[in-house]
């Protein structure tokens, strides 16, 4: 799985056990269903043009884990506004994303062992939340 920066042209390896979570709790069809002053019903679809979430996690603790630079580079990437990124997946799909800030946190870090200090190798689970533009 890689996760390409756009503005940077950089791309960072996501380990492949990653899971996209909410794959499919999400659909592109839209309803609105109300009724008229005269009790008709009147219903209205629509096909979302972006927004589907991408949250990708461990499936559990033991696995999908990252080092402590790739969590501190993901996280230099998720504080930049407006940042997208090419998501290509292991089985060759690939979606423009941003991070999904407006569930917040759209990362989270934590390390495997907790330590009093950490060096750039040690061993973090990641998850991400993006959304597809």
């Amino acid at each position: 799985m890689i996760l390409r920066n756009l503005t940077l042209g950089q791309d960072l390896q996501l380990h492949h056990d990653l899971q996209w979570m909410d794959e499919h709790e999400w659909t592109p069809v839209v309803s609105s269903v109300e009724y008229s002053l005269t009790g008709a019903l009147l219903v209205e679809n629509a096909t979302r043009q972006a927004g589907r979430p991408i949250s990708l996690q461990p499936p559990d603790n033991s696995m999908a884990w990252h080092t402590r630079s790739v969590a501190d580079l993901l996280q230099t990437w998720s504080t930049v506004p407006g940042q997208q990124f090419r998501l290509t997946l292991d089985d060759g799909r690939g979606f423009n994303v941003v991070f999904r800030h407006h569930e917040s946190p759209a990362l989270e870090a934590e390390p495997v062992r907790q330590m009093a200090t950490y060096d750039a190798d040690d061993y973090w689970l990641v998850k991400l939340k993006f959304m597809e533009i």
